[in-house]
């Protein structure tokens, strides 16, 4: 897709900064995520782990909260970053949040620290989401 807003490197990069602010005294697995809006702002999350692991929050999901509690509409892409072997896809959790805020053509970016990219549709990560039509 074609964006008027950050490259896809501005945003891996903003996406790495946040990563470094994770609090994963758990797992140690930090994650950074970043969020385009079609009006071009920019909203950045990490993962925040809680010893109830339940209640630890994902990065994207954060980012997403951010985005929306300021007013963040129409988002047109998201990129994710993680220490992995591969580059690491959202959890089932974010995957369904992100299909009902984001919409299912919406661009995930995701990345390892090695550099590795993988670029998918929000429907090809969650084919047949959730989507409340038939309530």
């Amino acid at each position: 897709m074609n964006h008027t807003g950050k490259t896809a490197e501005e945003l891996i990069e903003l996406a790495r900064q946040v990563r470094e602010l994770a609090y994963a005294p758990y797992s140690k697995f930090k994650v950074g995520a970043v969020v385009e809006c079609r009006d071009g702002r920019i909203f950045t999350g990490c993962n925040v782990e809680n010893s109830s692991y339940g209640l630890t929050m994902c990065a994207e999901r954060n980012a997403l909260a951010k985005a929306v509690s300021e007013g963040g509409r129409e988002f047109i892409r998201m990129a994710v970053i993680a220490d992995a072997h591969a580059p690491v896809p959202p959890c089932g959790a974010c995957r369904q949040v992100i299909s009902e805020l984001c919409g299912k053509q919406t661009e995930i970016v995701m990345v390892n620290l090695r550099g590795q990219i993988e670029t998918h549709t929000v429907d090809e990560l969650l084919p047949e989401a959730f989507d409340g039509t038939f309530l």
